[in-house]
């Protein structure tokens, strides 16, 4: 099981509540991200003035505010209100199979795929709809699979102070389905591993065991 995981070393420290950057951000008007759609139509061969592209460009805008709204987000937030009434729970805690739909930060392609995350809570919890929300706020960036595994690892460890966190991405990429070397069925594995995930090998097999990679790739097809 552990070979088919790949633990995840961020090159540089990660923030957990929003990526760093080197200045502010100089946003375009809307009017403006219509107009560079007109020019990448143009650019592609067509014309942006016939009938079935005449809306395309704010469709496309529309579609952007969507898929890239965790900008807008701090994912900590989500983590802030936790519950201590938990009657002296002390295991594992584990959530598989989160679907999310993100984009690559090199060719702005799809990815599809899974999170599952475990955490061994100190005396409080996080409502479950929380970690999607985690995922969410990642997912909805331009991202590499490793840096979102990284990123959603640092911040659960950061914020909710566990015991240890796990974090396992399966992913198919669209920029490698449709362009390149063309590989549609290729999912890639990621995982970050903090705190007794990573120095106890026990804790880190059950997580494993509780995700149960096999049984995601024997489903994979139907699902991706």
């Amino acid at each position: 099981m552990n070979q088919l995981v790949r633990d995840v070393q961020p090159l540089i420290p990660v923030a957990p509540a929003s990526a760093k950057r080197a200045g502010p951000i100089h946003r375009p008007t809307r009017a403006e991200a219509e107009r560079a759609v007109e020019t990448l139509i143009r650019w592609a061969g067509d014309d942006p003035r016939r009938e079935g592209l005449m809306e395309t460009p704010a469709r496309v805008v529309r579609a952007y505010q969507q898929w890239f709204a965790g900008y807008d987000q701090d994912p900590a937030e989500h983590l802030r209100r936790t519950f201590e009434e938990v009657a002296g729970y002390d295991e594992m805690v584990v959530m598989r199979d989160i679907d999310f739909q993100s984009h690559c930060e090199h060719h702005m392609a799809p990815i599809s795929g899974w999170v599952h995350i475990g955490y061994l809570p100190r005396n409080k919890v996080v409502g479950i709809s929380k970690l999607v929300r985690l995922v969410q706020v990642f997912a909805g960036r331009l991202q590499t699979q490793e840096k979102m595994t990284a990123q959603i690892a640092d911040t659960l460890y950061s914020v909710l102070a566990p015991q240890g966190a796990a974090v396992v991405v399966e992913a198919r990429h669209g920029c490698m389905r449709s362009r390149g070397v063309r590989q549609p069925s290729a999912t890639l594995l990621t995982s970050r591993m903090l705190g007794v995930f990573r120095d106890r090998p026990e804790t880190r097999q059950e997580f494993l065991a509780a995700v149960d990679l096999d049984r995601t790739r024997r489903s994979s097809t139907a699902r991706l």
